[in-house]
């Protein structure tokens, strides 16, 4: 991605930010004639509302740009990130102060960012001049984190299958100088990840755990777990056509890890980083895992399954249960994992779940810092009883149709024992219309909020 800042302009075009209440005195403040100029355009300072107002030659003197009033019930700090998509090519400035400068800028890089791998889709020719006390090279960390885990889920799955996805981890890997290694095919059974194989053996394109560490042993250790589904039939519970059209962001969870990851590693946080992905595609074959199969797990619990379209749950059983081998001071795990998360908070709100509190204060302060949301949800004792078996220790997929969200994390929190501390996130990771700084398509959510609390942990 290339940057969307320009640090040593010649010349920049002001970019005035404008609201309902404040356009009469900011119209004031302008020549006469560009004055007139808006007024016969009508601009009344809308949000997302933009003019460019000409100079004397004819070129572009000066930019209004409308953002909601200091009033208004919600403000969109990530208003400005309309701008990449509506300005002519140029170098521009903030003129006067958005909501929330750092914000702001950030929003301008992330609203620049465009899917061309297949067709020709330039991103926007418009760079911004930073606004003075940011700091550049952290927005720039995060822009191209963000760009990286879109570009991953956007990428359709014949181009993005767990091979690729490995060839894109160890490539970020080798980047920083990290340690690679990717168990493969019947070697995950040798190698005891009986559920990684589970979900992946029907496919013709093997499974895979990929397993990268960076950064100095004796610091303290985080590791970071990622969904890697390439995609997502849904196994013998087959999806309907509506249900798998979207499906190549089944991965969306690795992609955001492989996004806070690189961000990790690149700021040089005091941490030793483990990062591990089971990479599979659940598809639909002879060979296939059936409804009602049993498998025992790495950690030693027997599983039964409930339902083939709960695959996730099933591959992050394994890695966690490898990443608590350990003993990590912190394990976070991210996942594309329920429909349920979706219709209690829909596609821009993922929910969290941990036991530490501490940790939850810092994610929800954190998450509202950085305009990257997130809402805690419970690990509700009462429900575990859903994951019962008959004929298991476990099953994958209570029966019923509530809390879905919840049984998943509470499934997942079996095969957490000794990390001193936990975190799950049920991510979308999509963008299903476009928002401002947020084009339609593959998402990066979580991964700049939980960075922001790392940084801060271990910066």
């Amino acid at each position: 991605m290339t940057s969307a800042f320009e640090t040593t302009p010649a010349t920049s075009i002001p970019i005035t930010f404008a609201t309902k209440a404040t356009w009469h005195d900011v119209s004031a403040t302008l020549p006469a004639q560009a004055r007139q100029f808006a007024l016969a355009n009508g601009f009344a300072a809308r949000p997302g509302e933009c003019l460019t107002l000409p100079g004397a030659d004819g070129s572009i003197a000066h930019v209004i740009f409308g953002l909601e009033d200091e009033t208004a019930k919600w403000r969109d700090p990530f208003r400005p990130g309309q701008l990449p998509g509506l300005l002519p090519p140029g170098v521009y400035r903030f003129a006067n102060a958005p909501h929330d400068a750092r914000l702001a800028a950030l929003a301008f890089a992330l609203g620049s960012y465009r899917f061309s791998r297949y067709r020709k889709n330039d991103a926007p020719n418009v760079r911004l001049v930073p606004p003075e006390g940011i700091d550049v090279a952290e927005l720039t960390r995060m822009a191209e984190a963000v760009a990286l885990a879109r570009d991953l889920i956007n990428t359709p799955a014949n181009d993005m299958g767990p091979e690729q996805l490995a060839a894109a981890a160890e490539g970020l890997a080798k980047r920083f100088g990290a340690n690679f290694n990717c168990i493969v095919g019947d070697d995950l059974m040798r190698q005891n990840f009986p559920l990684i194989h589970a979900v992946g053996m029907a496919s013709a394109r093997a499974p895979r755990l990929i397993d990268f560490t960076w950064g100095d042993p004796a610091h303290p250790r985080v590791t970071l777990v990622g969904k890697g589904v390439c995609f997502d039939t849904g196994g013998l519970d087959l999806k309907p056509a509506a249900g798998m059209l979207v499906m190549k962001k089944d991965m969306g969870g690795a992609a955001n890890v492989l996004a806070l990851a690189s961000m990790v590693m690149d700021a040089g946080l005091k941490v030793r980083l483990r990062v591990l992905i089971p990479a599979v595609e659940n598809a639909v074959a002879g060979n296939a895992f059936r409804p009602l199969d049993i498998f025992t797990s790495r950690k030693g619990i027997t599983v039964e399954i409930g339902n083939t379209d709960a695959e996730g749950r099933l591959v992050l059983a394994d890695a966690l249960a490898l990443a608590d081998e350990e003993e990590p001071d912190l394990l976070i795990d991210l996942g594309t994992l329920t429909g349920a998360a979706r219709v209690a908070l829909g596609p821009d709100l993922p929910p969290f779940y941990t036991n530490d509190d501490t940790l939850a204060l810092d994610v929800a302060a954190h998450a509202k810092a950085e305009n990257d949301p997130l809402w805690r949800l419970p690990l509700w004792g009462p429900y575990e009883s859903w994951l019962d078996s008959k004929v298991a220790n476990i099953n994958n997929a209570p029966s019923g149709t509530f809390a879905g969200s919840i049984t998943c994390a509470l499934f997942l929190q079996r095969f957490v024992e000794t990390a001193k501390s936990w975190l799950h996130v049920d991510i979308y990771g999509w963008t299903p219309s476009a928002k401002p700084a947020r084009p339609e398509g593959g998402e990066c959510q979580a991964a700049r909020a939980i960075y922001r609390l790392l940084s801060d942990r271990y910066g």
